[in-house]
């Protein structure tokens, strides 16, 4: 007799559930831009979405309390004079989000809490240095206002958001970035480029460490570090067949597992759970989400379930773990973006019958609090996340001190300003204060408002009036048509109406 031997593992009967429509978001105008991004990103406190937007570029930010049917006026985030393609929450504030867009510039903003009230387009600080649009932003998972973005000008730079500066810029890559990631305690950058290699890099000095072709195919290629140094990688075939693959870093071009999984041409993207050691491949285009758990025992990518849906996927983005619902064993949720612009909510449970907290499945996760600050860890200061524990739920805490940018002094602004002749400098600086130029923002906006407002309500009389007169001569048209024949006949004829008009007078006639 032969058995079967089941492997043992807490996480093989997971199932996923779409919450009810009335608790989703509805009638979002997503991105159709082809970038290959997620178009969506989430945190304990905001939902915030790519959307389209005339005339630039700009994302919707929502609490998450707002669900139901979006007001197709709702206030968005719009700075940007192109369309956005990549945005990203600050792990270590939740009202903070950083937006990469087509033109060059990439943005960072916060957001109040309790969401917007009105179009924000007055971002923190402009973070200018790439040439060509910027399609990826990823923030440091240790160091405080350290950003790194990536653009199609095949650079890689990292800020310093707190001074709005370029703290290191990377130039080794030969083609364009399709993804970043930062391992465990950010001591190391994985990376993947259209040359079909990723890279493993240390993103202090810029020196790459490893790098080997992931997958033979021409599509975009997705990696990540999981979080005991393992990389786990999707991509394509030669014969466009979609793949996933886990490997070392010791020995990249050797995958330890490299798998195919089905011939659809939209790109994975891979995310990633470090508590419980479980990755979600979801591609755009799918109507599927693919969950794995990753083990140190062969075939170390174990197949756990499919979560089926009627409807493609745009976008999808992943709620930290500090934001799921503890008491009823929720381990992830999801926020999946449908063309009909349904926001989908997703929650993945682990079945449990206690109501207690379950101490196996919520080890201790990252919580919101730096490590280190953007010096320290320039200078090469390296540390673990902070962690917190889940056991009583986590709250978000109300707004942080808003992020202030101090930028380092220029030469020039300390040159003694221009006098004119029999003037002085005090006289010609006049300085306006900042809280006087919005009030002066504020008033203009509302004066636009009254003149639109008044532009339509004097059209809107003009027709009525229009409509009236027409009406009125419509009605008296046949009396004013005799009338004007007759008038005309007695001009040229006389009343003798003989057709012949009469001769015109000579000087001396009467």
């Amino acid at each position: 007799m032969s058995f079967r031997v089941v492997r043992s593992s807490k996480f093989r009967h997971v199932y996923g559930q779409a919450l009810k429509r009335e608790q989703c978001y509805d009638n979002i105008r997503v991105s159709k831009s082809s970038w290959d991004s997620t178009f969506c990103a989430v945190n304990p406190k905001f939902l915030a979405i790519i959307v389209e937007s005339a005339g630039g570029g700009a994302f919707i930010v929502l609490p998450h309390s707002k669900v139901g049917r979006i007001a197709a006026d709702h206030p968005l985030v719009g700075g940007h004079k192109g369309p956005v393609l990549d945005i990203a929450w600050c792990p270590h504030n939740d009202n903070v989000i950083a937006s990469g867009s087509e033109d060059c510039v990439v943005k960072v903003w916060h957001i109040p809490d309790g969401g917007l009230i009105k179009t924000l387009a007055e971002p923190i600080v402009d973070l200018v240095c790439h040439q060509r649009r910027v399609g990826l932003v990823l923030w440091h998972p240790t160091a405080q206002n350290v950003l790194l973005t990536a653009g199609s000008d095949n650079k890689v730079v990292i800020w310093n958001v707190g001074m709005g500066e370029p703290l290191i810029q990377l130039d080794c890559h030969p083609d364009i970035v399709y993804s970043a990631c930062f391992n465990w305690d950010g001591s190391k950058l994985l990376t993947t480029c259209k040359d079909k290699k990723i890279r493993i890099i240390d993103p202090r000095s810029g020196e790459i460490e490893a790098e080997a072709i992931a997958h033979e195919g021409t599509k975009a290629t997705r990696a990540i570090f999981l979080r005991h140094g393992l990389v786990f990688t999707t991509g394509f075939s030669k014969m466009s067949e979609r793949q996933y693959s886990l490997r070392t870093p010791d020995a990249l071009g050797e995958p330890i597992v490299m798998v195919e999984l089905d011939t659809s041409n939209g790109v994975m993207f891979p995310l990633y759970d470090p508590d419980t050691n479980l990755v979600f491949l979801c591609g755009k285009g799918d109507s599927v989400i693919r969950y794995f758990e990753i083990t140190p025992e062969p075939p170390f990518v174990h197949y756990i379930n499919t979560f089926q849906t009627p409807d493609p996927q745009r976008g999808i983005g992943m709620m930290p773990k500090r934001g799921n619902d503890v008491t009823s064993c929720e381990i992830s949720r999801f926020y999946r973006l449908n063309n009909s612009g349904l926001c989908q909510v997703i929650t993945m449970t682990v079945p449990r019958k206690s109501e207690l907290f379950q101490e196996d499945l919520y080890p201790d996760t990252l919580g919101d609090t730096a490590a280190l600050s953007a010096d320290d860890w320039i200078s090469g200061k390296d540390a673990e996340p902070l962690l917190i524990s889940l056991k009583d739920g986590y709250k978000p805490p109300e707004s942080k001190t808003t992020l202030s940018v101090t930028k380092r002094g220029n030469v020039l602004d300390k040159m003694p300003p221009k006098t004119g002749r029999g003037g002085n400098a005090a006289a010609q600086q006049s300085p306006v204060s900042e809280k006087t130029l919005q009030e002066f923002a504020e008033e203009i906006r509302k004066l636009k408002a009254m003149i639109v407002k008044h532009e339509n309500r004097i059209r809107a009389l003009e027709a009525e009036v229009n409509i009236g007169r027409g009406a009125a001569a419509n009605a008296a048209s046949p009396a004013v048509t005799s009338t004007t024949h007759s008038t005309i006949a007695m001009d040229e004829d006389g009343p003798g109406g003989d057709g012949l008009a009469s001769p015109p007078l000579g000087p001396g006639e009467v």
